[in-house]
């Protein structure tokens, strides 16, 4: 089973949102965003740029019918700047011209004058400052403070993680159109279009039932477009609302890049404690997270950080802290894994530390506090583990020692090149953290000819949520995936939806779908019946295009059934409702059962370093991987091997960079370097874990957007290994590991 949109999109075909014909009268829209990252902002001037040609009008804060407010969280983020800039970026005024090359000339002609306020880009500034965006949040398990006192072993240290860029192919825009009575519909590029539709009501002062917001697909989302698309669809829906004219904007890379946020750098502590036989007894760790100016997705991304601070190991006693620190950078926001990732940096820079100081390899600790069924997390929650099961497959299949072996001999025998081998668990949670949002619906219509058509809130961005979701209506109905079709993603078909995001949008939506299958395919049984004289549902199938009785083919085919069922006035459509059973958490506790499931994986990461340059190659990423029972290992192995390059690149080649004054300097693909073809691993293996275990997923199928990332983490330690075969040294935990880095550490004093 392949991907539903490859035809179309390897003919170029697929529609996306710069696709989507002009309507006549159409404006393009141009932002002119802050020059100064923190200032009072004293005055604009727009006179010049209203005189450029093809202006049609130019919008400022003052000119909102509705609220100045698109913070979905908490309420800190103006749509225009009104008095105050917090960050180079910020939008202040819109540019309404009839083609977008006059948008853009005359949005340069703008001027503005700011009084610069001190900028804060450290996170750890910000929090001595006491600019935070929420309380700080903490998990404590155990008495981690007492249980030091009895460690054999101690060692603290602190890493800083750099942000990432999320570089979808296709940047941010939105496209409103007028429409009846004073309705807006929306066309945008978005992960969450109920959240489009609340912060295009909130800028417009229109009820909810007054604007349409549809989304075809994605070219790309990565977390990026999640709660950051609502600004540009807000901004054209505002210039729709004062013209009555439909408005476009889609941004050019360069100011994508500069205007929306990444995902968060972290600075962190860590203290970790073992006895004699490298069980970790005690964890400390504190997190600064680098929010930017506004809070937007910050809180449940810190959130996450705390979920996955111990990753796949049993600590008994933790104590985590976590803090979000209001900073003079755009407002990050969420990136595959939302949080997650950082979290395992830091344990797994503890875990390093200690094996180079105890003078044993780091896969020595890993191995030995793997967590079990029936430990439990720092959340309270108690583990169906499948860490030990996923390490001891992925050894008997690549025989994580030969892979040793063969890196030391090479070493032995090279002059100017390592090798470094690391390996990398991963525990991942699955479900919204936030218990509410995990819900989801699902219309399924059956025509008269036999075709099938599908609406759910998952938005496909190239993840294939769609083909498995095609996958569940053929699968109930006993048809091939031709005849059913998924429709635009629409929040009058489906309304408050839930982001395709937290991997759970197949889940949710998929079991969404499989009850109004199961509804309807239901019905059409009872309709079978009489007709190939069944008494009884039982032993009643759709298979093929046909039913079958006992496992034989009657002459009753799909066709006839659902005309038949017409004819009968039998319901042929179902909107179902799915929520997550069981999950709850309680943050006045930190305790509670958060996840509907985890998924769990083991990789080896090989590199090789050439110590006279500083350059790095990724040999393999060999990995067993908890895909449950997976219901399409194309799709599957795709979102793997993705998710381990971009892993890759936040860890090594992936570095951005703002100066003293907030400025993005790393602001052009010639200065941001991503993964290409020449960069990504040499061989990448993936093997299931095999597993009879139950679980919440569609069709035990787990999730795979975001576990996979993780692996990439592996790499960063892998290639600290090769620097500490060439030179016995232990060089300061500071990601991405770039050639110049690398380079420095191989020759620097320390």
């Amino acid at each position: 089973m392949k991907n539903i949109d490859s035809h179309s999109h390897v003919r170029g075909e697929s529609v996306y949102l710069d696709d989507i014909p002009h309507v006549a009268g159409t404006l393009f829209a141009c932002v002119f965003d802050s020059p100064v990252a923190n200032g009072k902002l004293v005055s604009v001037a727009t006179s010049e740029a209203e005189k450029s040609e093809g202006v049609y009008r130019i919008i400022t804060a003052k000119d909102l019918i509705g609220e100045n407010q698109i913070g979905g969280i908490v309420p800190d983020e103006p749509l225009l700047a009104d008095g105050e800039v917090h960050f180079q970026g910020m939008p202040i005024a819109v540019v309404l011209a009839e083609t977008e090359e006059q948008a853009r000339k005359a949005a340069k002609k703008i001027t503005a004058e700011i009084d610069p306020l001190p900028v804060v880009t450290d996170p750890r500034v910000a929090a001595a400052n006491g600019d935070l965006i929420v309380p700080p949040k903490r998990f404590v398990m155990g008495d981690a403070a007492a249980a030091f006192d009895t460690c054999d072993h101690i060692f603290e240290g602190r890493t800083e993680q750099n942000g990432q860029e999320h570089l979808y192919i296709e940047t941010q825009g939105a496209y409103a159109i007028p429409t009846e009575n004073g309705g807006l519909r929306v066309y945008s590029s978005t992960q969450g279009p109920t959240a489009v539709q609340r912060a295009v009501c909130r800028v417009t002062g229109l009820a909810m039932h007054q604007v349409e917001v549809d989304v075809q697909r994605l070219g790309g989302g990565f977390g990026g477009k999640e709660d950051q698309a609502n600004a540009w669809a807000a901004i054209c829906a505002v210039g729709t609302q004062l013209t009555r004219r439909p408005v476009k904007y889609a941004l050019h890379r360069m100011e994508d890049m500069r205007m929306t946020g990444k995902r968060h750098p972290y600075s962190s502590d860590y203290k970790i404690g073992l006895d004699k036989d490298l069980k970790i007894v005690a964890y400390e760790a504190t997190f600064y997270q680098n929010a930017g100016a506004a809070a937007d997705l910050s809180p449940p991304v810190l959130e996450r950080t705390l979920f996955h601070c111990t990753n796949s190991y049993f600590i008994p006693n933790v104590t985590a802290t976590a803090y979000s620190c209001r900073t003079n950078l755009p407002p990050n926001t969420a990136f595959r894994g939302f949080g997650g990732p950082q979290g395992m940096f830091v344990i797994e820079s503890a875990i390093a530390h200690a094996a180079e100081k105890l003078r044993v390899s780091a896969s020595e600790i890993q191995r030995k506090n793997l967590i079990d069924d029936g430990d439990e997390f720092p959340y309270g929650q108690i583990a169906e583990s499948d860490a030990i099961t996923s390490w001891e497959q992925g050894d008997a299949k690549f025989d994580f020692k030969a892979l040793q072996r063969e890196a030391d001999e090479f070493n032995a025998s090279s002059k100017y090149f390592r090798k470094g081998v690391a390996m990398m668990p991963v525990c991942f949670g699955i479900s919204f953290t936030k218990t509410p949002m995990n819900q989801a619906r699902s219309l399924v219509h059956v025509y008269t000819d036999g075709s099938v058509a599908v609406s759910t809130g998952a938005v496909e961005m190239g993840q294939g949520v769609n083909t498995k979701i095609a996958q569940v209506a053929a699968g109930f109905f006993g048809l091939p995936i031709e005849k059913v079709r998924l429709h635009t993603t629409n929040t009058l078909r489906i309304a408050n939806t839930s982001p395709t995001a937290a991997s759970a949008a197949a889940d949710l939506n998929g079991k969404a779908t499989q009850l109004a299958c199961e509804a309807i395919r239901a019905r059409l049984i009872d309709v079978a019946l009489p007709l190939i004289e069944a008494g009884t549902p039982e032993g009643v199938t759709l298979t093929d295009g046909f039913v079958y009785l006992n496992g034989e083919r009657t002459s009753l085919d799909w066709s006839t059934l659902v005309m038949t069922a017409h004819l009968e006035r039998v319901n042929l459509s179902e909107h179902a409702h799915y929520a997550t059973p069981g999950i709850n958490f309680d943050w006045d506790t930190a305790k509670g059962h958060p996840f509907a499931y985890h998924v769990y994986g083991t990789a080896i990461v090989g590199v090789t370093v050439d110590c006279l340059r500083g350059r790095y190659e990724v040999d393999y990423v060999k990995c067993c991987h908890d895909f449950g029972t997976s219901m399409n290992t194309s799709v599957d192995n795709g979102q793997i091997e993705g998710g381990i390059v971009q892993g890759i690149g936040w860890m090594t080649i992936e570095e951005i960079v703002y100066d003293a004054e907030g400025k993005l300097r790393s602001n052009a693909l010639s200065t941001y370097k991503v993964p290409d073809i020449y960069s990504v691993p040499k061989d990448i293996a993936i093997v299931p874990l095999e597993t009879k275990r139950e679980n919440l997923a569609v069709f035990n199928s787990k999730a795979v957007g975001e576990p996979p990332l993780m692996y990439g983490i592996g790499a960063y330690f892998a290639i600290r290994n090769a620097i500490k075969a060439f030179r016995d040294c232990a060089p300061e935990i500071d990601a991405p590991f770039t050639p110049e880095k690398v380079l420095m550490n191989l020759y620097s004093s320390r």
